[in-house]
């Protein structure tokens, strides 16, 4: 399988192409002209790419098998950027996904998307938009999972002693979880028949269960 990755420049989207490298998978690394890679992804196959190009789009998703979503707006003056990147960027990926013939799309969202009363709408009014993102996503007929993590932090030297709380939609309101574990959560998402048309919401503690995905599905559809 060939996974496509957008955002594979940032912290969280250059994870995903390590681990999704780790699991064998062939990568294709999506990126923002001007975007620095991390030396450990400098030999993957890469192209720069507009999300707001619908040609740009079509021409790198072709020959590709699954799509990772990892782009996101950045904290900036700019506060359109959430709109932008977030609600038309998913889009637009979504239907090029459409256009091109891939059927499985993995999303990165965030805990909490959808809810108006929220600090984190100070920027933008994020998790709105990341709503309309998702929304675009679960009507496009495609085979889709969101994954919504907590607060993410860039913790990689505690890995072992934490486990992963997977609950379904709008159960999770705070927590944290390492960009790593979202990172193999995406994979771990593309392994998972149980997680087609599934919203996760993941954070991470040393103090729970360590379960798979496919049993924390199960557990919570009853």
């Amino acid at each position: 399988m060939k996974i496509a990755i957008s955002g594979a420049s940032g912290k969280t989207g250059y994870r995903i192409a390590e681990e999704a490298i780790k699991n064998n998978y062939k990568v294709l690394l999506l990126i923002r002209a001007g975007s620095v890679l991390p030396e450990s992804l400098l030999s993957e196959e890469k192209v720069e790419i507009s999300i707001f190009s619908k040609e740009s789009l079509d021409q790198a998703l072709q020959n590709c098998d699954s799509l990772i979503i990892a782009t996101g707006a950045r904290p900036s003056i700019d506060l359109t950027g959430p709109c932008k990147i977030d609600a038309r960027g998913v889009s637009n990926q979504v239907e090029s996904c459409k256009r091109v013939g891939i059927k499985r799309i993995i999303l990165v969202s965030s805990l909490c998307t959808g809810r108006l009363i929220h600090p984190l709408n100070l920027f933008g009014f994020i998790l709105l938009f990341k709503a309309i993102g998702e929304k675009a996503l679960q009507k496009s007929g495609l085979d889709w999972t969101i994954i919504r993590p907590g607060g993410l932090n860039e913790q990689e030297d505690n890995l072992k002693n934490l486990s992963i709380l997977y609950t379904e939609a709008n159960t999770q309101e705070e927590g944290y979880i390492p960009r790593r574990l979202v990172a193999k959560s995406c994979i771990e998402a593309l392994k998972t028949q149980e997680s087609i048309n599934q919203i996760i919401e993941i954070t991470s503690s040393k103090d729970i269960k360590n379960i798979s995905m496919k049993q924390a599905i199960q557990s919570f559809q009853g």
